[in-house]
């Protein structure tokens, strides 16, 4: 006998497949997805982003996983397609307290190894290292891996099959036929699973809206070898430390070009070290150290740099503060951007470019020059991939509302039957039968790393940190005598809106005085109604002042 479904027992049955996107669905990072059949869920990715500067003191945004942490005893592993900080970054975070493996293809358990040592994981959780093209067992699932290209190595298609049917998570991904380092695509694999039958395909849609193909690694190292040979003075390429095929690409040119090269930034460091530790980059000379760079001649020099998204304490943006221990760029240097704007980060990227070409250094993008490809699918590679796998269901993931939305529109094209536009937190029936449909809306929240501290992203201390940021904040300390008058001064304190000298702050004290006295002709007034009548007058003065509703903060006691 079968078991109920979820919309019963609120568990997965064993007549369905139950898709879960706690994460990475109606935005772009921080994936987690759940997939849930007879009883038991498994996870693919455990992801982060990155703030964009809205919320001061948080670096770090990931998924709030209260909702399999309530069933982790039901959880029955961790798979991780690949090695980007968008689908593993969080474990480091979150980890904690789940007793499943994790499975992972070498390079990517190398990575995840070292940023567990990193965060002080004594003892490290069972991670299992699938080979590529392997198969393994995650509870009901019988996994599949297949070899996909991306901007990193060893991206993982996944091909999940339990007694309810088949689905394929694409995880990250492109069709590059010359993608430099790692294999090209397993295009019979992929047909293979097509001729099976597939249920469902959860695919990336980060470039849904892009005509034509992304490009090829192929003709960026050969492009990169054109104009670094045309360059003066030290160069140095801005590039995703993890897409080591750019790095190598990188190293190419400066041998084209009779340079040295010195790495810059720790994460091109660990990126290398795990590259070569699993059999990649083997074939490259060595790399001279950041002490090294100035003993070189100008236009002997490479340097590859991490901070190509403008983050203000990666190498490039120490270097064009003029910030670092080793390295320096100026006059006549040259830097390439060999990288894509992630959407958020313009501002931060801006600014950087502007702080390089004030060292007269040459800025060098994509905009003018084809230095770098996408490593996500654009629309014809995607029709492509649905030629191949021809699923019943299309539920586009890895995107925002408007890639969604266009992937969605693609797959009706490609005649996929039923087609559906997911957030986080919705939960997708999947069967034979039926189709797809939403019977549940799950808790699907966001954790701020806040210091060192895990806090929910919409918490109490965030949201008043956002509007002190904003709008400044007072503070006032009344001290009362025995029959509620004034014992002194009021101290008032106010912070982000007035300049020192500014005489407009110098009237609240005044304010805080009359409020006092009103509040001292009643005989009922308690201290915490007396906080509040001050804090109400004090906050229309100064937004009567400035324009703006500072929150203030007042303490009372009495002598």
């Amino acid at each position: 006998m079968s078991k109920q479904n979820y919309e019963e027992s609120g568990e997965p049955g064993s007549d369905e497949i139950i898709f879960v996107p706690l994460g990475g669905t109606g935005e772009i990072g921080m994936n987690l997805n759940l997939y849930g059949h007879d009883g038991k869920w498994m996870m693919v990715d455990m992801g982060i982003s990155f703030d964009d500067g809205r919320t001061p003191g948080v670096d770090v945004i990931m998924p709030d996983p209260a909702f399999i942490e309530e069933r982790r005893k039901d959880l029955a592993g961790l798979v991780l397609t690949h090695a980007h900080e968008d689908h593993l970054g969080a474990v480091q975070y979150l980890w904690d307290g789940y007793d499943c493996p994790i499975y992972a293809t070498p390079f990517t358990a190398a990575i995840l190894r070292r940023k567990l040592h990193e965060n002080g994981f004594t003892s490290l959780p069972k991670i299992i290292e699938i080979p590529m093209s392997g198969h393994f067992q995650v509870g009901p699932f019988d996994i599949e891996l297949i070899t996909l290209t991306h901007s990193i190595p060893e991206p993982n298609a996944l091909v999940i099959r339990c007694a309810a049917g088949t689905v394929m998570h694409t995880g990250d991904w492109k069709l590059d036929p010359d993608p430099k380092v790692g294999p090209s695509t397993d295009e019979a694999a992929l047909i293979r699973a097509g001729e099976e039958g597939v249920l469902a395909m959860m695919c990336d849609s980060t470039n849904a809206m892009n005509p034509g193909s992304s490009g090829s690694e192929g003709d960026v190292r050969d492009n990169l070898v054109e104009l670094v040979g045309t360059l003066k003075g030290k160069v140095a390429i801005a590039c995703f430390a993890s897409n080591i095929a750019r790095i190598e690409s990188a190293v190419k040119a400066a041998e084209a070009c009779g340079r040295k090269v010195a790495l810059i930034g720790r994460s091109m460091h660990r990126m290398t070290e795990a590259a070569r530790e699993t059999g990649y980059l083997t074939d490259l000379p060595s790399f001279i150290s950041d002490e090294e760079v100035h003993r070189l001649p100008p236009d002997k020099v490479l340097l590859i740099c991490t901070g190509s998204q403008g983050e203000p304490r990666a190498a490039l943006s120490r270097i064009a503060r003029d910030d670092h221990p080793y390295v320096s760029l100026g006059e006549g240097d040259s830097v390439i951007f060999s990288s894509r704007e992630i959407p958020g980060n313009e501002v931060g990227i801006a600014r950087l470019q502007n702080q390089l070409t004030e060292l007269g250094v040459t800025v060098i993008t994509a905009r003018e020059h084809d230095i770098h490809t996408s490593g996500h699918p654009n629309q014809d590679e995607l029709t492509q991939m649905y030629q191949w796998i021809r699923p019943s269901i299309a539920v586009p993931v890895h995107g925002e509302v408007r890639h969604l939305t266009a992937h969605a529109e693609l797959a009706q094209q490609c005649q996929v039957p039923h087609t559906i536009v997911a957030f986080n937190g919705d939960v997708l029936r999947l069967s034979k039968s039926d189709g797809v449909s939403v019977v549940d809306e799950v808790y699907a929240g966001r954790l701020a790393l806040d210091g060192d501290r895990l806090v929910p992203f919409d918490s109490h201390g965030i949201r008043e940190r956002r509007q002190i940021a904003w709008n400044g904040c007072a503070v006032v300390s009344v001290t009362l005598d025995r029959k509620g008058g004034l014992a002194a001064t009021p101290a008032v304190t106010i912070f982000g809106l007035f300049d020192p000298d500014d005489r407009d702050k110098d009237g609240i004290t005044a304010v805080v005085e009359r409020v006092i006295g009103k509040a001292n002709g009643k005989a009922k007034s308690d201290d915490k109604q007396i906080e509040e009548a001050v804090r109400i007058g004090v906050r229309r003065e100064l937004q009567s002042i400035t324009g703006k509703r500072p929150p203030v903060s007042v303490h009372v006691t009495r002598i």
